[in-house]
C-alpha cells in the first residue's frame, strides 16, 4: 500500500514538473523564433546593428546585439551598446514632472507660464492657458515638428529655443488637433529644472537612472568616452551604410537627449510594467502611471489602419507616450528618431511585456518588429497574422521608387537654358529669419554661391544655378538630409528682398524660415 501512495506521488510530482515546463518551453521557442528572425531581418532591411531586450513577467527574456557599430570597424553590437533613443526620451520627462506631482510640488494642470513667465505662444491667449499636461500630449495648435530648425544642431539654449518659438505660426486651434511637438517637451524639461533646483539633466539621472541601475545611459553625447560601448549613426547612400557623426542635441533636453542602451531600457520598461514600482521603491504613484497612459490627444484611424488592422479602434497619445489597442489589448509605445538612428519602445500591461528595439540607419525595421513580437506573444490565429515584413519591405522599396520618381520629376520641370535675373554676386548678403536668425549667402568664384546657417555648422552648402532665380543647394557638410533648392525674390524695383528655402525631408520645414535681406 505503502509503496504505491510513493509511486502515485512520484507520478504526481513528475505530471507537475511537466506541466510547470510549458511555459518555460513555450517561451523558449518564441524567444528562439524570434530571434531568427531578428538576425534575418538585419540584411533585408539594410541595417548596420541592432539591440533588442524583451521583458516578460517581470524577467528578461531577451537582451542581445546584432549586426555591428560601425560598418568601418566591424564591431559587433551587443546588449550594452548605446544608441541615441531620441523621443523615447519624452516618457522620462513625463515622469520626472509625475514625481514632482506625487511631491505637491506641481499639478498637470498648472499654467507653464506660473513657472516659465517668459513662455509665450503665437496668440496671448494660448500663452496664458498652456499647462503642464498641454506641454506632454502634443496639442498646443502648432503644426508637427514645427519649429525644429530652432534647436537642432543649433548653439542656442534650452531656454533660448522657447523664447524663439513665439514667431512659429500655428496650423490648428488650441487643443484643437494633433501635431508632434519637440519644443513643448523642451520647455517641459525646464519646469522640472525651476521646481526641484536642478537640471533636468540632473533630476533625471538621480530620480530614475541611479535608482534602476541604467548605470550606461546619460544625457548628452558629451558624456561619451573614448573606448565606450557605442553604436554610430549611419546614412544609407546608394545602397550602402555609410557612418555619420553624432549631432549634439544638448538643447533638445527632455525632448530627446537620452542615450541608452537595450539592457538599460529593459529596466525603464519593467517599471513601466510595475507602475512605477523598482522594487521595494516607489519612483512614481501607480496612479500617475495611469494618467501617463490614459488618451490626451485623440488621433483618427486611417484608410491604411482600417484596411490592415481592423482590430484597431483608438488612437492617441498619452502624457508622453503614444496609445493604441491592437487585438483586444492596450498597447503603449513611443517611437525615436535620431540622425541616422531608429528607436521603439513599446509594452502591453495585460500581458506583462514589453520591448526595446535600437537601429542604427533610418528605417522601417522597430516598427516592422514590433507587430511581429506583439502577434507572437497574443498568440495570434494564422487568418489574423499580416506578414508585417512584406508590408515594411514594400513601404522601404515604394520610399525608394519615390526618390528616384521625385529626382526625375525635378529635372523634367527644370526649364533649361534660363538665366539669373540679377549678376551672382547681388544674392549674396545675410538673410535674416526672426525665428531662427541670420543666412549668409556669399560669392564663391564665377559660378558658384555658398550657403551657411550661421547658428549652426551643420547647414553649410554650395548654390548652383538651376533655372530663372532658383538655385540648387547641396551640403558640403556630412548629414542626413537631402539636397534642395534655394529660390530668390526679388521687389517690385527689381532687388533681392527675399529668400526661400526648399529641402523635401520629413522632419524638417524650411518653408517656416521667413529669410528678408537684412543687408
Amino acid at each position: 500500500m505503502k509503496q504505491n501512495q510513493r509511486f502515485s506521488r512520484l507520478i504526481l510530482l513528475f505530471c507537475l514538473a511537466v506541466i510547470l515546463s510549458f511555459p518555460a518551453l513555450a517561451q523558449k521557442k518564441t524567444i528562439d523564433k524570434l530571434d531568427k528572425m531578428f538576425a534575418k531581418s538585419l540584411a533585408d532591411f539594410n541595417v548596420p546593428g541592432m539591440s533588442i531586450s524583451i521583458v516578460k513577467n517581470n524577467e528578461v527574456v531577451l537582451s542581445k546585439g546584432y549586426g555591428v557599430k560601425n560598418v568601418e570597424t566591424g564591431e559587433v553590437v551587443d546588449q550594452n551598446s548605446l544608441f541615441s533613443i531620441a523621443s523615447n526620451t519624452k516618457a522620462f520627462t513625463s515622469a520626472c514632472l509625475a514625481i514632482l506631482v506625487d511631491r505637491g510640488k506641481i499639478k498637470w494642470s498648472d499654467k507653464v507660464r506660473k513657472y516659465l513667465p517668459y513662455f509665450q505662444l503665437y496668440s496671448p491667449y494660448v500663452s496664458e492657458e498652456m499647462t503642464i499636461r498641454d506641454l506632454l500630449c502634443h496639442r498646443s495648435g502648432l503644426a508637427t515638428f514645427s519649429g525644429d530648425l530652432i534647436w537642432y544642431g543649433t548653439t542656442y539654449s534650452r531656454e533660448e529655443v522657447i523664447r524663439r518659438a513665439s514667431g512659429l505660426e500655428p496650423k490648428y486651434g488650441f487643443r484643437e488637433a494633433f501635431g508632434y511637438q519637440n519644443i513643448m517637451f523642451i520647455a517641459a524639461g525646464e519646469i522640472v529644472e525651476v521646481v526641484s533646483g536642478k537640471t533636468w539633466d540632473e533630476f533625471v539621472r538621480e530620480e530614475i537612472l541611479t535608482p534602476l541601475a541604467m548605470n550606461e545611459t546619460n544625457t548628452s553625447i558629451r558624456e561619451f568616452t573614448v573606448g565606450a560601448n557605442i553604436a554610430m549613426p549611419h546614412n544609407e547612400r546608394e545602397g550602402k551604410n555609410v557612418k555619420i557623426d553624432y549631432v549634439n542635441w544638448d538643447n533638445i533636453g527632455g525632448a530627446g537627449s537620452i542615450n541608452s542602451s537595450a539592457n538599460d531600457m529593459s529596466k525603464w520598461l519593467m517599471l513601466q510594467l510595475n507602475k512605477g514600482k523598482w522594487g521595494e521603491k516607489t519612483i512614481f504613484q501607480e496612479d500617475r502611471a495611469y494618467e501617463m497612459w490614459e488618451n490626451q490627444t485623440p488621433r483618427s484611424i486611417g484608410q491604411w489602419q482600417r484596411q490592415n488592422m481592423p482590430s484597431r479602434h483608438f488612437s492617441g497619445y498619452a502624457l508622453g507616450w503614444e496609445i493604441m489597442d491592437y487585438h483586444g489589448y492596450k498597447v503603449i509605445s513611443h517611437g525615436g528618431g535620431y540622425d541616422g538612428m531608429i528607436s521603439k519602445t513599446m509594452f502591453v500591461p495585460e500581458l506583462n511585456l514589453g520591448f526595446v528595439i535600437l537601429t542604427n540607419n533610418i528605417n522601417y525595421l522597430p516598427s516592422c518588429l514590433s507587430f511581429e513580437i506583439l502577434d507572437e506573444y497574443i498568440g495570434l490565429n494564422s487568418k489574423d497574422q499580416i506578414d508585417w515584413m512584406k508590408m515594411f519591405l514594400d513601404f522601404k522599396k515604394a520610399d525608394e521608387e519615390g526618390m528616384l520618381a521625385k529626382a526625375k520629376a525635378d529635372e523634367d520641370a527644370r526649364v533649361k537654358d534660363t538665366k539669373p535675373s540679377k549678376l551672382l554676386e547681388e544674392y549674396a548678403g545675410v538673410y535674416t529669419s526672426e525665428i531662427y536668425g541670420d543666412v549668409e549667402v556669399k560669392l564663391n568664384g564665377p559660378n558658384e554661391l555658398t550657403i551657411d546657417f550661421k547658428p549652426t555648422a551643420l547647414f553649410k552648402g554650395s548654390l548652383t544655378h538651376y533655372h530663372y532665380d532658383s538655385f540648387e543647394l547641396k551640403w558640403t557638410t556630412s548629414m542626413m538630409l537631402p539636397s534642395g533648392k534655394v529660390t530668390f525674390i526679388l521687389n517690385a524695383t527689381g532687388n533681392v528682398e527675399e529668400m526661400k528655402v526648399f529641402v523635401e525631408n520629413p522632419d524638417f520645414d524650411f518653408t517656416e524660415l521667413k529669410l528678408l535681406r537684412s543687408k
